[in-house]
């Protein structure tokens, strides 16, 4: 006989395996299950599918110094590093990366790498050489694909401190930080600041000055250009202000604009009394000489501004260092020509690399630098670099579109990544259904139109959804 079943047991939908229910004020809410595979970052499929055409995936896989893997369940080292991608452009924020039931078929990887599987994948980075034949090829790969550019690119130098407070990870040494004397690790990068894109990342023991290695640092970015970019000038604070460093931007024929350490020298020419000049800006002037320290070849041109505060709390540029009551003051040192230079022109000029650190911010906060720290130098030097590395992508994803104006990372998950989607296989046929509004579909349309057109076109998409009707 059919044996009869209780009601706490009875199976309920194909999709559905029991139902709750909560009331609010005005209705009930039913909560069902379901087993339909879904996934909240299936936007993502817009980037990889952008990837397919690229063959960054190929270039990164040849370079990855990695043995081959014997185990029978093993995972290849380029399905670990594109899992750990993958996690940071959807906000992972260590070494886990974001895990859903799309990844692996999006990505066309078997599964996700564990936590330690990734640190064994990064101990596989033992070495200064290993770094650099991986990862120099994937710098140029990157620059490789902007426009030669009229007048060339201007080149930002800047570094930042990445805390690390238990400090046992090896490079990580007591530094000077904004929040004082802290362990920390102090990378060095090159920004291209016409498109925001990362040249070259170098990372440093934490107690590194702001010019070691700098030299090094550019000779070997200079060597890696890819042919058609050229570069028009160097801007670099003022730890970057070193005779080494001058003189090797002189000896190459660039010009630079650097920021003058206000030391005891500058300040008692501030003191006195130069010529100042009025400028169209109220409340700045100028002063310029030529100036030559003791370490210094050769006299160079210093540009100094002073700015009159408005009020004793104004945050405008500027440095309080000297008893000068009602003024801040800054100091450039530049190669640039006073026939096509004026002093107020190279403070303009100047005042660009701010930019560069926006490109610090997102990589700090978009793309998790301060935590992709491991037991190693060169292993923490390997996860930086593929997350600044991802943030490249990010970029040129976007240059894709033909967007003028670069949005962040969290602009982009907002927009694309986070959109949810659901997994199934009519017919045998993988299929990702993303769960778009009918409004916003049009311009979804355009986007995957100008993904997969086989021929590149000069039709941009817009950098938002522009709903229709």
């Amino acid at each position: 006989m059919k044996p009869t079943q209780s009601s706490s047991i009875r199976p309920g939908h194909q999709t559905v395996a029991e139902t709750f229910e909560i009331k609010t004020s005005a209705k009930a809410i039913a909560i069902e299950f379901t087993n339909q595979r879904l996934s909240p970052h299936a936007g993502s499929a817009t980037f990889w599918g952008w990837m397919r055409g690229r063959y960054w995936i190929k270039r990164l896989a040849e370079v990855l110094p990695h043995p081959w893997p014997t185990s029978n369940n093993h995972l290849l080292p380029i399905e670990k590093a594109l899992a750990l991608m993958h996690g940071l452009l959807c906000e992972a924020r260590k070494l886990t990366p974001v895990a859903y039931p799309i990844l692996p078929e999006l990505i066309g990887i078997r599964r996700v790498a564990s936590q330690s599987v990734l640190s064994r994948f990064f101990q596989g980075f033992d070495s200064a050489g290993n770094n650099l034949r991986c990862f120099r090829p994937l710098w140029h790969w990157s620059m490789d694909r902007l426009p030669s550019g009229k007048e060339g690119y201007t080149l930002d130098l800047d570094s930042t401190r990445l805390l690390h407070e238990d400090g046992h990870q090896q490079g990580v040494a007591v530094g000077y930080t904004k929040k004082g004397l802290k362990p920390c690790l102090h990378p060095l990068l090159g920004v291209l600041a016409e498109v925001r894109l990362v040249a070259q990342f170098w990372l440093r023991a934490g107690n590194a000055s702001c010019a070691g290695n700098a030299a090094a640092f550019f000779l070997d970015l200079v060597e890696n250009l890819p042919r058609h970019i050229r570069l028009k000038a160097v801007r670099a604070d003022s730890g970057f202000c070193v005779s080494e460093l001058l003189d090797l931007w002189e000896q190459w024929g660039l010009p630079y604009v650097v920021a003058a350490q206000l030391n005891v020298p500058i300040q008692q020419l501030i003191k006195k009394g130069l010529q100042w000049h009025a400028t169209e800006i109220p409340g700045t002037e100028v002063a310029e000489l030529e100036l030559q320290y003791k370490n210094w070849s050769r006299p160079r041109r210093l540009v100094l501004i002073r700015h009159k505060l408005e009020e004793p709390e104004d945050t405008r540029a500027g440095k309080k260092l000297l008893d000068v009551p009602g003024y801040r003051f800054q100091g450039l040192v530049t190669s640039l020509p006073r026939t096509t230079h004026s002093a107020l022109a190279v403070w303009r000029f100047y005042n660009g690399r701010a930019d560069c650190e926006n490109v610090i911010k997102e990589l700090r906060e978009g793309f998790a630098l301060p935590t992709l720290c491991l037991s190693s130098f060169w292993a923490t030097e390997a996860a930086l670099s593929l997350a600044t590395l991802t943030y490249n992508l990010s970029v040129l994803f976007q240059r894709h579109w033909g967007w003028q104006k670069k949005v962040t990372i969290h602009s982009l998950r907002f927009w694309l990544f986070v959109t949810a989607g659901a997994l199934s296989y009519p017919r045998g046929k993988t299929t990702i259904k993303l769960a778009v509004p009918k409004k916003e579909r049009a311009w979804w349309c355009g986007l995957w139109q100008k993904i997969l057109s086989p021929f590149p076109n000069c039709h941009a998409v817009e950098n938002r959804p522009v709903f229709s009707s």
